[in-house]
């Protein structure tokens, strides 16, 4: 069995990846209903809790249904983060967890996320006071190495684990790759085998399928995989990976009918959470996959995309069903 802290997690953890715009409380609400083991929240800025910001603070927002779940936070200054981990305390989450793995500019350029690789002494200082600073598990998210000539993830990870934290997520890219090129999950292997290792390891990076998830399981010996781009709209990869390793057989995909629920359900919980206005507008990078497959489903996909208001948003569901079940009545008359 695999523990965080005193958190099991079962044998072989599937877990949704902490994505900045999706993995809100309405995307996690999905996924949850089709098996992901641990979520995270969209990582939250330190300074942006300390500050008191709304869009921070909202982000705190967890459900009990939800557990366990993980608050993830990022920043630089390590008073900053010390001080934040107490106000992700008082949100009760399961756990927390940092970020030293986001790639993007925004973040790297002011020495948060992925710029720590390349201070590696720095980063334990900061997540020591991190660990002190509050009585919940910590666990962190990295990646490889700033780039290609300085993968050094094994010492970092023999580093956070000197500090206390008690599991390590790795993005099997570099800094320099972003989210491009083959991960390389040789190294999280490294990483797992290491004698001096002793908290779970959880890869993430390129699992897209049942199939790849058990290969990857079986080659790189990983305690768990962390799921993020391949579930956006499709929250059934979850489901469908359990139902793989239990039988060795593919899962029927969904039905049209519970694209349809599933995808309004979201939509309905996004309107709510963050209003019409944001909540329709971020919801537009999951309806490609969530009717991913369906033949001339291109003009319905621009007007979901185009889509104004929740009214319209759910009209065009309708009409989704009922266009396809008029094309399947067509075929078997």
């Amino acid at each position: 069995m695999i523990k965080i802290g005193a958190i099991n997690l079962g044998e072989f953890p599937l877990l949704l990846a902490p994505m900045e715009d999706v993995s809100d409380p309405p995307f996690r609400a999905v996924c949850k209903e089709n098996g992901a083991d641990l979520m995270y929240t969209e990582f939250i800025a330190a300074e942006g809790l300390i500050r008191d910001a709304y869009k921070s603070i909202q982000k705190l927002d967890i459900y009990d249904y939800e557990r366990p779940i993980g608050i993830q936070i990022f920043g630089q200054n390590t008073d900053s983060m010390a001080e934040a981990a107490k106000i992700v305390e008082q949100a009760n989450p399961d756990l927390l967890d940092i970020n030293f793995g986001c790639p993007v500019q925004k973040v790297v350029c002011k020495g948060a996320g992925a710029a720590i690789l390349q201070d590696l002494p720095k980063m334990q200082r900061l997540t020591a006071e991190v660990v002190k600073s509050t009585k919940l598990p910590v666990t962190v998210k990295t990646r490889l190495g700033w780039d290609s000539n300085s993968i050094n993830v094994l010492e970092a990870v023999l580093r956070l684990q000197d500090v206390g934290v008690q599991a390590v997520t790795i993005h099997a890219r570099t800094r320099q790759q972003m989210y491009k090129g083959q991960a390389d999950w040789t190294y999280i292997a490294e990483v797992k085998n290491h004698p001096q290792v002793k908290i779970p390891i959880f890869g993430n990076g390129d699992i897209d399928s049942p199939q790849k998830a058990l290969e990857y399981k079986k080659k790189y010996g990983v305690d768990g995989i962390m799921i993020g781009r391949a579930s956006i709209g499709y929250p059934w990869i979850f489901r469908e990976i359990k139902h793989y390793f239990q039988t060795g057989t593919l899962l029927a995909p969904p039905t049209l009918q519970e694209r349809i629920s599933t995808c309004r359900r979201h939509v309905e919980f996004s309107v709510r959470w963050k209003g019409e206005k944001i909540g329709i507008y971020e919801m537009r990078r999951h309806y490609a996959n969530y009717f991913k497959g369906l033949p001339d489903f291109k003009e319905f996909r621009i007007q979901l995309v185009e889509a104004p208001d929740f009214a319209t948003v759910s009209r065009l569901l309708d009409e989704i069903i009922e266009h396809y079940a008029q094309k399947e009545e067509a075929l078997n008359s």
